[in-house]
Parts: structure tokens; sequence; C-alpha cells
């Protein structure tokens, strides 16, 4: 007997499940988002919210009780019957209407307790629960892990998952390229990333490893070299320590050798100033993060020469940028550095002021057009 297979669900990426969750909201349609731990699920529900100049209550239900949702009951002395006290995490009409939208995000809501679903299901069903009703613009996002994820999850009753217009998020190098380099993510994190595409995501639920690499936990890496206090100085061997307790050994093994070769690397003020013209390092993944390291330290001369009003003077760095990766880079490289700086970053390029222009474009323009 031929065994059967699940059939594939269908994921979205999260550059695309921006623009529909953002529909679904404006109609108020409930939306649950579905993916595996760490790939982004509350952040991208944040972010959204503060694209609508909104406001979102974050609630965990693995940690809750279902009177957190319904709320307590009470003797009323006065009417002589039982009320119900309003739960305290809920948006009141007064908090509601200092927002345009309030995003009620149900975060781990198929990890609740049976129980918590069903006040779940009434609150996203009728509006309301018990003698609570959710303010007119406030809109319901849940989210959770998939079974398959080996979390501890319960499956939620068939009427509840109809309630939800339901999105899978994938990870994607790209989108997380594109905000990390938005967020100044650590450059040699980025630049390994770039090099190692397939290890921004490495979660086995039947591994036994505590720590793995997942994008939240790449951001953990990101602030962990991040170098503020004489006093947190670290050996090599104590960052390894804290680089594989974030994503796991043989991740950090890779990553710290990564490390290695980008500590040769010149300073980009030098490259963008010219006096440093070629390069030693040959080590690819190496290159990436000098690749990362030009294009932050050219969004942030422009930010600081605009200012001044010195462009010209920044245009001539930009020379010096591009003339650098034609010289030194691959071409994988070059069109990354470019992709970051144009579509990242939008820096405003006059091209009649950079002499590498022309040259730039007849071999790489159309490349670039297509990434």
């Amino acid at each position: 007997m031929a065994r059967q297979t699940a059939p594939e669900v269908r994921t979205v990426r999260i550059r695309d499940a921006r623009a529909e969750i953002l529909r679904a909201m404006r109609r108020q349609r409930p939306v649950f988002i579905w993916g595996g731990p760490g790939i982004g699920k509350s952040e991208l529900i944040d972010q959204i919210t503060d694209s609508m100049e909104g406001f979102m209550i974050d609630l965990r239900l693995a940690l809750m009780e279902p009177t957190d949702l319904r709320g307590m009951p009470y003797y009323n002395k006065e009417a002589n019957n039982m009320s119900w006290a309003a739960p305290v995490d809920l948006p009141t009409e007064e908090f509601a209407k200092q927002y345009p939208i309030v995003v009620l995000f149900l975060d781990e809501l198929n990890s609740a307790p049976p129980s918590v679903q069903a006040a779940a299901y009434q609150l996203i069903l009728n509006r309301r629960v018990g003698t609570y009703k959710l303010p007119a613009n406030v809109v319901v996002v849940a989210a959770g892990n998939r079974d398959t994820d080996k979390g501890v999850t319960y499956k939620m009753p068939a009427p509840l998952k109809n309630r939800f217009l339901h999105l899978h998020l994938a990870v994607n190098f790209d989108d997380w390229m594109m905000w990390a380099t938005e967020n100044r993510i650590h450059s040699d994190v980025v630049g390994y990333l770039a090099f190692a595409k397939a290890d921004l995501y490495a979660f086995d639920p039947r591994s036994p490893d505590q720590a793995f690499a997942t994008p939240r936990t790449w951001t953990f890496v990101s602030e962990l070299l991040e170098d503020t206090n004489e006093d947190e100085a670290l050996s090599e061997s104590q960052m390894t320590d804290l680089v594989a307790g974030t994503v796991g050994e043989g991740m950090a093994i890779k990553f710290m050798n990564h490390r290695g070769f980008a500590s040769q690397l010149p300073n980009p003020s030098d490259v963008l100033s010219g006096k440093v013209t070629s390069l030693k390092v040959k080590e690819v993944s190496a290159q990436y993060t000098l690749t990362v390291n030009l294009c932050y330290e050219l969004a942030e001369a422009h930010k600081d020469m605009k200012k001044s009003k010195q462009l010209d003077k920044w245009h001539k760095m930009a020379d010096y940028f591009f003339g650098f990766m034609m010289e030194n880079f691959q071409t994988e490289m070059v069109v990354l550095g470019a992709k970051i700086a144009l579509s990242n970053y939008n820096l405003p390029f006059d091209t009649k002021k950079l002499k590498t222009f022309k040259e730039f474009y007849d071999r790489y323009g159309q490349l670039i057009i297509d990434a």
C-alpha cells in the first residue's frame, strides 16, 4: 500500500504578507499567522501596527488563564447579583480612542489550553466575552507555531479555525537582508549569512540541540557582538561560547572562523576615502562583510554630509565605493552592494557626478535591474 503524504501548505513571504495582513486588518478580518519559532511573527505585526500609527497589545495566551480574557465574577451587593470585572489586559473604549487602530495580538494561541482557547473563541467570534465588548477600531491577529515544530500545542477546534484567515510564513533571505540592513544588524552577521544563506534558519524539530539558528537568534548574536564597554571585552573562546549558546555549536564554529577573516579587512572609511584601493583578503565570506560595511558607512556619510551640504564630497566617496567593488569583488557581491545602496537605503546618486558610473552600469546595470 502506497504511503500517503500530507499536502504542501502554501507559504507567504514576509514582504508579501505585510500587504495581505493590512488588507485583512482594514476589513476587521481576524488573521492567524503560522510559522516556525524565531522567524519574526510578532515583529511583523508590530511593524505593521507602527506603520498605521496604532498600538499593539501583545497577549501570550499560553501563559494565561480563562479569567484573564473573560474577567472575574464577583457579588454585586447593590444589584444583589453576580457581576463581571472586566479583564485588565483588554483595551477599553477610552484607551482605543487614542489610536487609529489597536491590534490585539493573541500570540501562541494554539499553545494555550482548550479553556483559554474557548474564551478567545468568544472574543473572536462575537467581538465580546462576558460583559466586555471590543471597541470598534480593535482588530484581532493571532499567531502560533506549527504542530510539526514539536512545541507544546493543542488542536484548535474547527469553528475557531474557521474564523481566521490563515497565512503560513516562510523564511526568505532577501526579505531578511532588507530588514537587517535597515536595522543595522552587525556586518559580520549580515556578511556571513549573505555567504551562507541556508544558515539563516536551521531549525530541526528532531534535533536535541538547545540552541539553533533563526532570524531571532542571529539578532541576539548581533547584539552580543557590539562592543560598547571595555569592561566587557571577551576572548575569542568566550565569544564562541556565547554564539554557540545562541545559534548552536556547529554554526558558532563556522561563524567565528568567518569573523577571523573579517578582522583582517581594511577600515571602510579608508576605502571610501581612496586610501585603500586593493583587497588582500580573498576569503569570500569576509568580502561579503566588507560589502555590507561599505554600505553602512556610505549611508551614514550621506546623512551627515547632506546636513553639512557636502554632497560633492559624498559623491567622491561613492566613486571610490563603486570603483573598489568593481576592482576587487565578484559579481554577486557588487550586485549586493549596489542593491543595498539603491534599494534598501535609496541613496540619491547623481550619475553626472560619478566618474565610475558608465563603466559600472555597462558591466552590472542589467544584473542590478533584474535583482
